[in-house]
């Protein structure tokens, strides 16, 4: 039987754990209930201007843009990887993580070269340690990502692909689904073309794919096509912001009651080794009573 003392000792540790997992479940909470609501602003809108890109790259008008075209070439390509800058969230790095490796390797087997990019101090480090080096690298994002900050990435690769100095760019994220589903998935951005795929839902719905531009078709594509691809991107920031936090409430909510579970176990022991300490105790008095009278 374990000594009473030092089960109470470790009681006391599992309590003191406790109260910390269950604060950083609360926590969790609320910063998920902020970024969710975010995430389901951008939703429509990014959803809406997506299906209005995908119909213009198939409308079959004459007015091209460098990001709608499809490119053939295999020269440059890259993958944005989304992590966390915290632990303590349960496998959502480790899904993205892998994801990435596979896909990293299925482009490098496409592309002459293929540059990693890697926003999150979790995902730099996994993967370093398992040998892939990011060529770029971002810890600045938390819970709430601002557009200004994305928006700088975005055009840096925009000015790259328009420059030809990139051909193909994919992003591996946390896609959230609902509060209950979060999926580590891999798309791609660029080409915008390739963004929705043949977006059978807008089909399916009648949109018409003929436009009226005004003022004219230039100006009108030069703004709503790169915006696009902004608004595209800093969703998926989002949805890795709100899944992240949903992952790090139900580890926490997990471990708070694992701790509930170990903190019952050793008050039971404690108290069967309290109770046969005390016994220990009494027959030892007893014996040395009967030893006194003999």
């Amino acid at each position: 039987m374990a000594n009473a003392r030092a089960l109470d000792k470790r009681r006391k540790s599992v309590r003191n754990i406790r109260k910390i997992t269950r604060t950083m479940e609360l926590i969790a909470t609320a910063r998920f209930k902020k970024a969710m609501d975010r995430a389901t602003a951008a939703t429509s809108y990014t959803k809406r201007i997506t299906e209005v890109v995908a119909s213009l790259a198939k409308s079959g008008t004459e007015v091209q843009h460098p990001l709608l075209e499809e490119r053939t070439a295999t020269d440059n390509a890259a993958l944005i990887v989304l992590t966390s800058n915290r632990g303590l969230c349960g496998g959502y790095n480790g899904n993205i993580v892998r994801e990435t490796m596979k896909h990293f390797d299925s482009l490098s087997e496409t592309y002459d070269n293929t540059k990693l990019i890697v926003s999150g101090k979790r995902g730099i480090t996994n993967l370093e340690f398992r040998g892939y080096s990011a060529d770029e690298s971002y810890t600045q994002f938390e819970d709430e990502p601002l557009f200004e900050e994305v928006k700088e990435i975005a055009d840096s690769l925009l000015d790259e692909f328009i420059a030809g100095r990139l051909d193909r760019l994919d992003i591996a994220y946390t896609q959230f689904i609902s509060s209950s589903k979060q999926v580590a998935v891999v798309e791609t951005l660029l080409p915008l073309g390739s963004v929705g795929g043949a977006d059978e839902e807008s089909d399916d719905s009648g949109v018409d794919a003929d436009f009226e531009f005004f003022p004219s078709a230039e100006s009108i594509l030069e703004e709503v096509v790169p915006m696009s691809f902004r608004i595209n991107l800093f969703k998926c920031f989002l949805d890795a912001a709100v899944s992240e936090q949903i992952a790090r409430m139900v580890a926490m909510k997990s471990a708070t009651e694992n701790a509930d579970d170990m903190i019952r176990n050793l008050s039971m022991t404690y108290n069967r080794a309290r109770q046969s300490q005390i016994t220990g105790e009494i027959m030892e008095i007893i014996g040395g009573v009967e030893a006194l009278k003999s």
